[in-house]
């Protein structure tokens, strides 16, 4: 059963760095501006190949800064971050993507929310274009079909009843619901993962939410940058791994999402993102 957390909870924010020490500063300089106090910044170096350490370290040596060694993924990253938080007392836990600027008020808006009910086990921040910053990218989360594999994050408001999940780049998870559902799952590279996560919060009987007050500049896949191959193949291998471990018919619904993701493609005659398709395929099941 959920438990009540105190009105003045310890938040952790985990900021997770890829060979993006640029954005990651960035990100840093905005919660420095951040109004709720009782707050902790990790930064958690994903085996970055660049000078990140060296130059995150220089900006804010203060900062605790843990380094994975090697690139884990968003959710192997992310879970070095979580495990530390937990280790530590956190109430909470705030994952925030590094290529994103937090309003100094979002922590506190995610805060009051997620205290309003204490059944819930996840918050999510409304997202907004960093190139374009009136404009919703991400209205705090999405609707997810199990069958086909299709889930597309809405940017118009809705009821906290509505999602199936929310969208990682700004989410806030309480401590009870990381403790009852488990971890990010590390079968995930990259794409996927905190949809995963909060199909298994839903299943635990912990409910989600959105946050409309809490602010979020994102750059638009700033990891991947745009190549669209590259996405297509974490895309699909993730899909395929959230249909087996989700899906009411997963073989089913796995040839289904491969299927129409092949024909759309081929209709338009992009021969290569096919082959990244039939690649991430590959990496699930060679993986799997």
């Amino acid at each position: 059963m959920p438990v009540q957390l105190n009105s003045n909870p310890l938040v952790t924010c985990i900021v997770l760095n890829w060979n993006g020490w640029r954005d990651t500063l960035e990100c840093l300089d905005a919660l420095k501006q951040g109004t709720y106090t009782h707050l902790t910044v990790v930064v958690v170096d994903n085996g970055s190949t660049d000078d990140s350490v060296a130059r995150i370290r220089a900006a804010y040596p203060d900062i605790l800064l843990l380094e994975s060694g090697r690139n884990l993924g968003f959710a192997g990253g992310n879970n070095i971050g979580i495990r530390y938080a937990l280790a530590h007392g956190a109430d909470y836990v705030w994952l925030l993507n590094n290529d994103t600027k937090p309003a100094p008020d979002a922590l506190s808006e995610l805060i009051a929310k997620a205290l309003t009910d204490r059944r819930i086990g996840a918050v999510a921040s409304i997202c907004y274009r960093a190139d374009a910053p009136s404009t919703v990218q991400v209205w705090a989360g999405t609707r997810v079909n199990l069958w086909m594999g299709h889930a597309r994050n809405t940017t118009e408001p809705r009821e906290d009843d509505w999602f199936d999940a929310l969208y990682g780049a700004s989410l806030l998870i309480a401590r009870p619901a990381l403790e009852d559902a488990g971890l990010l799952d590390e079968g995930f590279f990259f794409y996927a993962e905190e949809t995963e996560l909060c199909l298994r919060l839903r299943k635990a009987g912990w409910r989600l939410a959105a946050a409309p007050g809490s602010c979020v500049l994102h750059k638009v896949s700033a990891s991947a940058g745009k190549n669209r191959q590259l996405i297509d193949r974490y895309q699909t291998a993730s899909t395929l791994y959230l249909l087996r471990l989700h899906s009411p018919a997963p073989r089913t619904a796995m040839l289904l999402f491969l299927t129409i993701r092949f024909l759309r493609r081929l209709v338009r005659f992009e021969f290569s993102r096919c082959q990244s398709v039939w690649a991430g395929a590959r990496d699930h099941y060679v993986g799997s």
